[in-house]
């Protein structure tokens, strides 16, 4: 009994052992001082999917990489890079993932052919029983 309590004790305080003790990057909370800049960035990182939270833009969540990685979009901003190679970058670091519209590939096909499947399969189904229904 002790030894469960001590392993669900350590399970417990996993969460708060998420975020290191280090201090946020700089651009992290901040804005661009330039607004046409800002406005550039915000509508990147609106794109950008976060890979803690999972269902979260990276200008949404609160999470340490999320920061991070919203730092690292308004620096490269800043000095004048262009959103698409930006974009580009944290694919090719992050994988296809961390963007909400990944690719056409032979390995993202599944998440493009399932819906249009499981729609042909609702009108089929919903024909056969549509017509049994009329009969």
């Amino acid at each position: 009994m002790r030894r469960l309590a001590i392993l669900l004790a350590l399970l417990a305080a996993g969460p708060v052992l998420a975020d290191s003790n280090r201090p946020a990057a700089p651009l992290a909370y901040s804005q661009l001082p330039d607004a046409t800049q800002e406005a550039r960035a915000k509508a990147l990182m609106e794109t950008l999917r976060c890979l803690v939270c999972q269902g979260q833009s990276i200008a949404d969540s609160d999470a340490e990489m999320a920061g991070d990685m919203r730092a690292l979009v308004r620096e490269r901003i800043a000095k004048g890079e262009q959103p698409a190679a930006i974009r580009s970058y944290l694919i090719q670091r992050y994988g296809d993932y961390v963007t909400y519209d990944p690719p056409l590939s032979w390995v993202t096909a599944p998440l493009w052919i399932a819906p249009l499947l499981l729609l042909i399969i609702g009108l089929l189904l919903a024909r056969r029983l549509f017509r049994k229904g009329a009969e």
